[in-house]
C-alpha cells in the first residue's frame, strides 16, 4: 500500500527555560491511502501532537513526517482538522460556518457555496443551512463541522476525539455516519481517541502508544470474519465475536491500572 502519510522516526521535545520534556520518541508510522487509522494512548502521550506533525502545525525535533512523499513544511490544504469542540461561530448561519475554510483559503467562493449545501444536505441539515448554531443538537453541529472541514476537499482527515463532547447515544449514532460519510468519501484517517471501543469499531488499524514519552506500542490489523470480507458499520462491529478479543488486549497493552 502506498503511503499517503508517513512518519519516520519522529521526536518531539519541548524545551522550556526550566525544563526540557520529551513528548515523542522514536515514531515511525505509514498510513495508506484511504486507510483509516485509530490513535489510542492515555492522557499525555502524544496522540493529539502526532495530528499536529502531520498537520504542519508543529515540526519535530528530530525526523521527517512526509505527506504523499513530500516533506511536511507547514500547514496544507491537503489536510482536515476535526477537534472535539465543534468551534462554530454563534454569529454566522451553519451554511456561512461551512464556508470558513474556503474563504480563508480564498477558493473559488460559488463553487465552495456549492458544495456546502450539498455536504450539509448529503449528511441531513439541509433544512438547516440559515440556522445558527444554537439552533441545533450536539450531533447536528458535530455534522455541521464534518462538512466544514470537508468543504476545502482535503485528502486527509485528521480527527481528534471529535466526539467526546457527546452523550453516548449519540456518539455511537454519529461514528456510524461519520465513518460511512469518510469511507465513501475515500478519505486518508486518522483518529485520535482514548475510547478503544470507538477505535476499534471504526478503524481498518489500530496504533497503541506507550506512556510519554510517546512511542508506537504496538499495532492491530482489525478483521472482523463474521462481516463477510466487508467492513461493518460501528455499532454492528461492536457485537462481531472478534471485537471483545480486540479490546481486551489494546486494554492491556495500555497499562491502565488502579494504583498506577
Amino acid at each position: 500500500m502506498t503511503a499517503k502519510v508517513e512518519l519516520r522516526d519522529i521526536s518531539l521535545r519541548y524545551f522550556t527555560t526550566e525544563s526540557d520534556t520529551e513528548a515523542l520518541r522514536s515514531v515511525s508510522l505509514n498510513v495508506g491511502a484511504g486507510e483509516f487509522i485509530a490513535i489510542v494512548g492515555q492522557s499525555g502521550c502524544g496522540k493529539s501532537t502526532l495530528l499536529s506533525l502531520v498537520a504542519g502545525i508543529l515540526k519535530p525535533t528530530g525526523g521527517a513526517v512526509l505527506v504523499d512523499g513530500r516533506p511536511v513544511t507547514g500547514p496544507m490544504r491537503a489536510c482536515g482538522y476535526m477537534l472535539q469542540q465543534d468551534y462554530l461561530f454563534e454569529w454566522r448561519t451553519v451554511l456561512e460556518n461551512v464556508l470558513i475554510g474556503p474563504e480563508i483559503q480564498g477558493l473559488d467562493m460559488k463553487a465552495a457555496r456549492e458544495r456546502g449545501v450539498q455536504l450539509l444536505r448529503r449528511y441531513g441539515l439541509g433544512e438547516f443551512i440559515d440556522y445558527y448554531p444554537h439552533q441545533l443538537s450536539g450531533g447536528m453541529r458535530q455534522r455541521a463541522a464534518l462538512a466544514r472541514t470537508l468543504c476545502t476537499e482535503p485528502d486527509i482527515l485528521l480527527l481528534d476525539e471529535p466526539f467526546s463532547a457527546l452523550d453516548f447515544q449519540t456518539r455511537l449514532a454519529l461514528a456510524d455516519e461519520v465513518s460511512e460519510i469518510l469511507r465513501r468519501e475515500n478519505k486518508t484517517v486518522i483518529l485520535v481517541t482514548h475510547d478503544i471501543s470507538e477505535a476499534v469499531s471504526m478503524a481498518d488499524r489500530v496504533i497503541v502508544m506507550s506512556r510519554r514519552p510517546g512511542r508506537i506500542k504496538a499495532e492491530h490489523l482489525i478483521t472482523f470474519a463474521g462481516a463477510g470480507g466487508t467492513r461493518p458499520k460501528p455499532f454492528k462491529a461492536r457485537h462481531e465475536p472478534e471485537f471483545g478479543r480486540y479490546f481486551d488486549t489494546i486494554w492491556g497493552e495500555l497499562e491502565i491500572h488502579v494504583g498506577h
